[in-house]
This record gives C-alpha cells, structure tokens and sequence, in this order.
C-alpha cells in the first residue's frame, strides 16, 4: 500500500492546469456564489424560512453551499481570500446560530428538515440527510486546515456525535445506511485529520450496514440504484446511481485500506475493472442512463443519450485515486487522467461560468427532431441548474488537482500525473518542469536519494527515459519505469504525442465499425462548426496533422470523405454555439 501526497504540498506554477486553477480563483468562484445567492441557496442558511416565502430550500441545498466553502478553502490554503473567508465565516455563523441546541437532536443543522419538515428528522433515507452532512463535514475540515479557524469544525463534530450516537449506538433512526452515499468519506477524513479511532469506526459501520437487514427507509432495502442489493464485500460489479456508486466505492476503498480489510480490497479492484473495461465511455465519463443516472449492463455506453454526469466522471476519478494506493498498478492514474481531461473537464465552459450537468458524448440536431420523447443532454452550457450539485464539484476539484501527482511506499516514489510543479513528497523535494499536456517532455529532481517510479501513461506508444542524457533502459513494471534519482540527478521522460485512432471493445454495439482519435492524454471530437455532414464522415488512411486549433489548443486534421475532419479536444466542444459533435466516426 502506498500514501497519496496532498494538494497542499504542492504548488502547480504554470501551464494547464496553473491556468484552470487561477480560472476558478478569478471566476468561477464567485460566478457559483452569485448563482447561489439569486436562487436563495445562500439565504437559506439565515434559517428564516416563512411558508410562501419564494426559494423554499431544497432537502440538497446544505450539500451545495458546503461544496463551495470547501472549494474556498482549497483555494485559500494556497493564498489567503479576505473576501470570500469573510463569507464563509458569517455562513458558518448563521449555522452556529440555526442548530439546534439542545434536546434529542443536540448539535444537528439542516436547512431542509429545520425549516420544512421538522417531524421527519432522521426518517428519510431518500432526503440526502447524511450526505448534506458529510459535505459539511468535508468543507469543515478544509476550511481548518486551510484558515487554523475551528468554529466550524467544532461545529460538525458536535453534529457527527449526533450521527453515531442515532446511527451506531441507538440504531433509533428509521434507517441504517446513508440513501446517497458520502458521509463515509468525510468521516475518514475526520479519522484522519484527528486520529480519532470512532470516526473511522462510524465510516465502516456505514459500509457494513449495506444489505445486511437494516432498516432500509423509503428507499427499498436490495436494490442496486442505492447499492444495496448485496453487502460490500460481495459487490464485484458496479451498478446504480453513478455518483452514489463511485462514493461509496471510495468509502470501501478508504475503509479496506486503513482497516487492511482484505476482502473490501478485493471488492474494490473488480467493480474498479468492471468499470474501466466495460461501462466506461472512451471520455472517462460514466452512467449511460438518464434514469436514475445510472450504470447499465455491460458494454451498454450509448452515445448520443448518454447521460455522463460531471459528478459522476469526479466521482471515478477520486475511486481510481484511492485504488492506486491499495494497488499499485498505473490502470488508476491511466483511468484518472483520461477522467480530468474530458469527461470531467467537460462540465466546465472555457470563460469559467457555465456548466454541464450531462456531458453529450455525440450530438445530432435533426436526429434529435425525429426522436420525440427520448431524453438528451443539452447542448449548450447553463450558470445554474435547479440541482446544481456539478458546479461546486468543478470548483473543489480543480484547485485540489495537485492530490493526484504523487504518491509514495517504503521503497520510493511515484509520479502519477504530469504538471509543471514543486512538490513535498515524504521529505523529498520533487520538480516537474514541463509543458504537458501540450509536449511529452518531463524533467525531474529531487532534493535527496530515492527510487523513482514514473508512470508510462496506457495512451503511450513510444517514448523514453534518460538520467542525466544517458538512456535507461528498463521495461516498465505495472506500468511504471524505475530509477534511482540523487540531488544532481536530471531524470528526462519523453513522451511521444502523436494523434492515433482508436477501436471501442466489439462488444460495445454503439460503436461498431467506428473509431475515435486521441492526441496524449485528450479525445478529440469534431463538431459542426468546423465539419459539415458529420453523419456521412468517413475516416480513411492516410496521415493525421496536428494544428494549431481554437482557444489556444491542439486540433487534429483527420483524412477522411467527403472531406478532412478538424477535430479539437472534447472538453473544450460546445464552447463556439450550438452544433453537431461526434468523437466515434466511420472507419473505412
């Protein structure tokens, strides 16, 4: 097993994601708060609630807000944010002021069940009680960490006593499981941050209660949507809500960790491959099905109703961060980068101020006129959706990147991502100077002797490692090449990014007789406004180009009849006006 490095021991200086991390700082931040403050998220937390007042909380608005503070505490941990840390603060205060203070539900808070129905505390598995709570609780710890200010925490703490004594020790709420899973991650975070052994015992008793005859709540005990039809360590395979699923994977993975719970691990690496190689779009994203935002059977990734939830893409992408550190094979950080460059990166327009709930893996505007009734994804951007739970995500995700650049074991160190960065790994001072994703040139130092283990990213076909010039010749293990690095050491990765056509899994029927071009770690796709005719495409040999495209990107020319294909990055589509995009075309 190994250990991840955080965030907050890294400094991305420059390039890719430097430039989308000072986006959300600059933009993005505030352009969610405003949202949330037109449509009365932000005001709900005044606890002032009056019948036929307009804005009527939401049973997920909690979740929402907390998500935001959580990203103003990530942003703030690298500079301090007088503004926003003043607003946080009075958020922090109407909580202090709204809970309720004594009785049998001492310590709780939520704007929802406070406000609207007050006789049902604990007695809705479906309201996402727990999950608002956990969201809470994450935001609480980051915002410590980040500012050294407590209220907030001692706040949650007080609120996650609460939570066990009900859950765990009385076993007195109507239900025994979360209904939508993410307490358990907060909860072990909470293990974490205080070494306090009945947070980490609370999380695990979340995991085990799954389909293990406790009470269920309205949402019926044994059904997969909430991942109940089988308990833990009997899930090989992954069904249900997405963003549910690829939580609670996390908890199981958090848990099998810290616990060296065998079985969980090995619960763990199946739904993860069962993921990966079979309900897994070429994008990253996941959750084929419009209802209940769901997995399918296998192979089943449909494209143009895809459904391909923004928090379902994060939600995978922080499973495979856990799983590389139970296993160390470089299939995670391979799932995790194809992840946070498209069908992640997706959910988030160029200019920083709209997003994708759903994220379209192919759009086709007169198909779509004589298909009446079925469900597509929009086709353009929105500031704000009624359950906006993907904007907050965005803004917490991206200012935390750095969590997925390195990790480390007892016999060195690993270089899972690529960023132009500074890191602290386990005492060892680690630079990357690079311009990738855009060149596949790495150099790296270190400030001490260590073992380096550099990942050889799964899209690569040719590439090299050199220490100081000279040529290292091994073949890479689990997807990693070794070396061992000293302070006057330059280790040199070269990349080769050539664009390359790519082939579904036969068994995928959407994409029978197609293929997709990649360019390193980005899938490409050509839309309308550069293409026309996207249906009748057709790719045939010959040699593809890359070129300068729009937004300061690569594009790809792609031979192809009746004419070449201009194909740009998927995350940056829909970004020129509504159009026809396609990322599977016809092969010859």
């Amino acid at each position: 097993m190994s250990e991840y490095v955080s965030f907050e021991k890294t400094v991305i200086n420059r390039g890719f994601w430097a430039e989308k991390q000072k986006l959300v700082r600059s933009v993005t931040l505030d352009s969610v708060y405003d949202r949330f403050s037109e449509t009365g998220r932000i005001g709900a937390f005044e606890m002032d609630y009056k019948p036929g007042d307009p804005d009527q909380p939401h049973y997920f608005w909690d979740s929402d807000v907390a998500k935001w503070i959580e990203s103003v505490a990530y942003l703030t941990e690298k500079e301090r944010m007088p503004e926003e840390e003043a607003r946080v603060d009075h958020l922090v205060d109407c909580i202090e002021r709204g809970r309720i203070k004594d009785g049998p539900y001492k310590g709780y808070f939520n704007i929802y069940f406070q406000q609207i129905a007050p006789d049902k505390i604990f007695t809705d598995r479906d309201c996402h009680e727990l999950y608002c709570a956990g969201h809470l609780l994450e935001a609480a710890i980051a915002y410590e960490k980040a500012t050294g200010k407590g209220k907030f925490l001692s706040l949650m703490k007080d609120y996650m006593e609460l939570v066990k004594r009900v859950f765990m020790d009385e076993q007195s709420a109507s239900f025994s499981s979360p209904g939508h899973e993410e307490i358990e991650l907060a909860l072990v975070k909470l293990y974490d941050h205080t070494g306090e052994e009945k947070w980490l015992n609370l999380a695990q008793f979340f995991v085990n209660k799954r389909a293990t005859g406790g009470k269920p709540g309205k949402d019926s005990l044994h059904s997969n949507y909430s991942q109940d039809h089988l308990p833990a360590r009997e899930q090989l395979t992954a069904w249900g809500h997405c963003v549910r699923a690829c939580y609670f994977y996390c908890a199981m993975a958090d848990v099998a960790k810290r616990r060296g719970d065998r079985a969980l691990a090995r619960a763990c690496k199946s739904i993860f491959d069962n993921i990966a190689k079979k309900k897994m779009y070429i994008t990253g994203a996941i959750g084929s099905q419009s209802y209940g935002e769901r997995f399918e059977e296998d192979y089943k990734l449909p494209n143009d109703t895809a459904y391909a939830e923004t928090c379902a893409a994060l939600s995978l992408a922080l499973f495979a961060h856990r799983m590389a550190c139970l296993d160390s094979d470089s299939k995670y950080a391979d799932v995790a980068e194809r992840v946070i460059y498209n069908g992640f990166l997706s959910g988030l327009s160029l200019d920083g101020t709209s997003f994708f709930y759903e994220n379209a893996q192919e759009i086709d505007l007169k198909k779509r006129l004589t298909r009446p009734g079925v469900h597509f994804p929009i086709t353009q951007r929105v500031k704000v959706f009624s359950c906006s739970c993907c904007p907050p995500n965005v803004t917490r995700f991206i200012p935390s990147i750095g969590d997925f650049l390195y990790r480390y074991d007892k016999n060195g160190i690993y270089v899972e991502q690529f960023m132009d960065s500074d890191a602290d790994v386990n005492g060892v001072k680690v630079c990357q100077r690079t311009d990738y994703p855009f060149d596949g040139r790495v150099d790296i130092t270190v400030s001490a002797d260590t073992e380096l283990n550099v990942r050889v990213p799964g899209w690569c076909r040719e590439y090299s490692l050199e220490k100081n010039g000279r040529a290292v010749n091994e073949a890479p293990v689990n997807g990693y090449l070794k070396i061992k690095a000293s302070p006057e050491d330059k280790i040199t990765l070269r990349l080769i990014i050539e664009p390359e056509l790519r082939s579904a899994d036969r068994r995928v029927n959407a994409d029978k007789g197609l293929c997709a071009v990649t360019y390193g770690p980005f899938v490409m796709c050509a839309e309308g406004v550069d293409n026309k005719d996207l249906d009748e495409a057709v790719i045939t040999d010959g040699e593809m180009n890359v070129v300068k495209g729009p937004f300061g990107l690569p594009a790809v020319t792609v031979p192809a009849s009746p004419s070449p294909l201009f194909m740009i990055p998927y995350h940056a589509f829909a970004n020129r006006g509504e159009a026809d995009m396609k990322i599977w075309i016809k092969k010859a």
